[in-house]
């Protein structure tokens, strides 16, 4: 399950391990594109990794600390540093391998 972040538990939730941040906002098509695939990602994941989505409209601070610019933006963290970027709608397969050198 895909959960959200925000301001007040970003730090906390991304500080250890390996996390996947979606940057996405309810208005951007493809982002609602990228919703069931990340769905299917993080539930294949189980206790390996988290999964989780800033909302950039609701968090824009976040989005501009990790200079967002174009949704949907997908970053893996690994112990709260940002260790690869992905922007646009990416596939099952590409999630996966990005994520599996850090794991």
């Amino acid at each position: 399950m895909v959960l959200i972040l925000n301001n007040d538990n970003f730090n906390e939730t991304i500080k250890e391990g390996v996390t996947l941040v979606d940057f996405w906002a309810e208005w951007c098509g493809p982002c609602q594109q990228m919703l069931p695939i990340l769905d299917d990602f993080a539930e294949n994941q189980g206790d390996t990794m988290k999964v989780w989505k800033v909302n950039v409209d609701q968090s824009p601070e976040l989005a501009a600390s990790f200079r967002v610019m174009s949704i949907p933006t997908l970053i893996v963290f690994k112990d709260w540093q940002p260790v690869e970027t992905m922007v646009w709608v990416k596939q099952k397969s590409e999630l996966e391998e990005a994520v599996s050198k850090y794991l």
